[in-house]
């Protein structure tokens, strides 16, 4: 019953600025899309027409054709699904391997510690896209693999906010009670520290996914990641910046949806930030 009102709670405070509401319809539209690409998109993405290149928007192709005759509606619209299925699971990776040695190096501190942090330290002073060229250049591009790239070049926040929750929460009375009854550590750590840290770990989910699929576009654009003929928003950019005087639409329109899907995503994880926040809710 009381996780029922908490849930309720959270969504009213999420909900209650106009602004967020506007970006959770606009990123629902976005997933829409990717879910439902096969029976919304107009026309096979990946089917050339060279009787129809580079037309301009048209009632037979709403947003025109690409440079071999693709209908670019339907490129965007499975684009969509190639730009949150990357997104998200980088996410999940970088939040599953961080999160796990964020706890190791916080709970038992020490050579691990040092050593893990060390590690993190490394990560962190190479820019995220230049860590990810390289791992690409090395192990290849595709979505699972650029998904594994992009999660393991974002880890380092993971593990440094979760090292930092670890830190304060080992201290609790209810963890040292835990020791004394003779629970082992994994047990502790996952049974008791990780549900307490749930909140900021959301937060820099919902957060995140923005500056990953900022990051797949950027690859993409660079030619290092998603490979023809798949639809990609970035490559899609790359492709157009060619044909402007032709068809400016082809490489605008995708250029757009990476930054309305972008910011939409990153304020509705401020508005998802600020219902977790105990002080916004008036309960510190």
């Amino acid at each position: 019953m009381k996780d029922t009102k908490n849930i309720k709670k959270f969504f009213k405070t999420v909900f209650a600025r106009k602004v967020t509401i506007i970006n959770a319809i606009i990123v629902l539209l976005f997933i829409f899309l990717a879910l439902f690409a096969p029976f919304v998109a107009p026309y096979d993405p990946d089917k050339p027409d060279f009787a129809a290149f580079l037309q301009m928007p048209s009632t037979a192709h709403f947003l025109g054709t690409d440079n071999f005759g693709r209908d670019v509606l339907s490129r965007i619209i499975y684009g969509t699904r190639v730009s949150l299925i990357i997104g998200v699971l980088a996410v999940v990776v970088a939040c599953a391997i961080g999160t796990v040695l964020g706890m190791i190096a916080g709970y038992f501190g020490g050579w691990i510690d040092d050593l893990i942090t060390r590690l993190m330290e490394a990560v962190r002073a190479v820019p995220q896209i230049i860590l990810a060229m390289a791992l690409t250049a090395v192990f290849g591009s595709g979505i699972k693999n650029l998904a594994i790239i992009l999660g393991i070049s974002s880890m380092a926040g993971y593990v440094r906010m979760m090292r930092g929750q670890v830190l304060t929460i080992k201290q609790a009375d209810y963890i040292m009670a835990g020791k004394l009854q003779g629970n082992k550590d994994f047990r502790l750590m996952f049974r008791h520290i990780l549900p307490n840290s749930i909140s900021p770990i959301i937060v820099m989910m919902t957060q995140q996914v923005g500056s990953t699929i900022l990051a797949e576009a950027g690859l993409s654009f660079l030619g290092l990641g998603i490979s023809a003929p798949t639809a990609s928003w970035g490559s899609m950019v790359s492709e157009g910046r060619n044909y402007l005087m032709d068809n400016p639409v082809f490489a605008l329109i995708p250029g757009v949806c990476v930054a309305i899907l972008v910011i939409s995503l990153n304020m509705l994880g401020d508005g998802v930030r600020d219902a977790l926040d105990p002080r916004l809710r008036g309960e510190a």
